[in-house]
């Protein structure tokens, strides 16, 4: 009996190195391959055309650090007022909090009340299903219905005036940072939805009737219980809405009427121009602005509890 214990013994080890199962591996090179061929390549490519010198006409494979000095040329020189660089970041962070506050809110309460405030598992799938129906059109034609919605002659004008409101169609609806925020809330509050609300599944009911037991009312609850249960949620979704809107120019283009500044939209302007090292280095620059954005929220709260 005691050499059967010991063969049992022996055949329940786990395999050493050489004899390590290898299916793993063969199952996820794949997905490792598509990482490294169209996300690892790509910006090892920018990062190296970044520091390559250009004219009019060809990129010189030639070593410089001239684009990353035309990106703050003299913004050290203009202190303390913003140089050109600054002042189109400082123009793209100003959009980004606007809608990254926005939707915070909209998507907080939508999923606050399909949680705990409808009842059916059932109908919370089907309420929550229907608000990706606005993902089943593109972006550029969900950012184009706004348009005569804010429009002089739009919905919302003819409708202030016919309230008596106003005395004359408002020009600041459109075409500007208003709209090119509304445009953002319109398109991402739903990456802010899902996982705050993924987050509240989690919350057990017998943790908020403990709340409700120890005298606790609504408000108390939801700031001293719900609201530190999702900060893991809350940091996925600000992840996803900032790291959208910091690149995003195609919105901005089309809701600010080339009148609102950000920095994807120099760096779409300078590839216009061909002048790609200059707005590989704008590329690194955003890249790494949105890593500390990232890293930031990443450090305020536990992520991988959503992943």
């Amino acid at each position: 009996m005691e050499r059967i214990h010991r063969r049992i013994a022996v055949s329940q080890r786990a395999p050493g190195p050489r004899g390590r199962n290898i299916v793993p591996y063969i199952l996820v090179a794949p997905l490792a391959a598509v990482f490294l061929l169209f996300l690892v390549a790509p910006l090892v490519l920018t990062v190296v055309v970044s520091f390559w010198d250009y004219s009019e006409y060809e990129l010189i494979p030639r070593f410089t650090l001239q684009n990353y000095r035309d990106v703050f040329s003299g913004c050290l020189a203009q202190l303390p007022d913003l140089c050109v660089a600054f002042k189109v970041y400082w123009s793209t962070l100003k959009l980004c909090l606007a809608a990254w506050s926005l939707t915070l809110l909209i998507g907080f309460g939508v999923a606050y009340f399909l949680r705990f405030h409808v009842r059916s598992a059932v109908a919370q799938v089907v309420l929550l299903l229907l608000c990706t129906i606005p993902f089943w059109t593109s972006n550029v034609i969900r950012t184009m219905s706004l348009v005569p919605l804010l429009g002089r002659n739009g919905l919302l004008n003819e409708g202030l005036l016919g309230l008596g409101l106003v005395r004359q169609p408002q020009d600041w609806l459109l075409f500007s940072g208003f709209s090119v925020v509304t445009a953002f809330v319109h398109l991402y509050t739903l990456y802010m939805i899902v996982p705050i609300y993924n987050s509240m599944k989690r919350i057990e009911q017998g943790i908020l009737e403990a709340s409700h037991d120890a005298g606790a009312g609504e408000w108390q609850t939801l700031i001293g219980v719900v609201i530190p249960l999702c900060r893991s949620g809350i940091a996925i979704g600000s992840i996803f809405v900032l790291t959208a809107v910091m690149g995003d120019f195609v919105t901005v283009g089309m809701m600010g009427g080339q009148q609102i500044s950000s920095i994807g939209k120099v760096i779409e302007v300078e590839m216009s121009y061909l002048h790609l090292p200059a707005a590989a280095a704008n590329s690194v620059v955003l890249l790494g602005t949105v890593l500390l954005l990232v890293l930031g929220l990443a450090r305020a709260a536990d992520v991988r509890k959503e992943l």
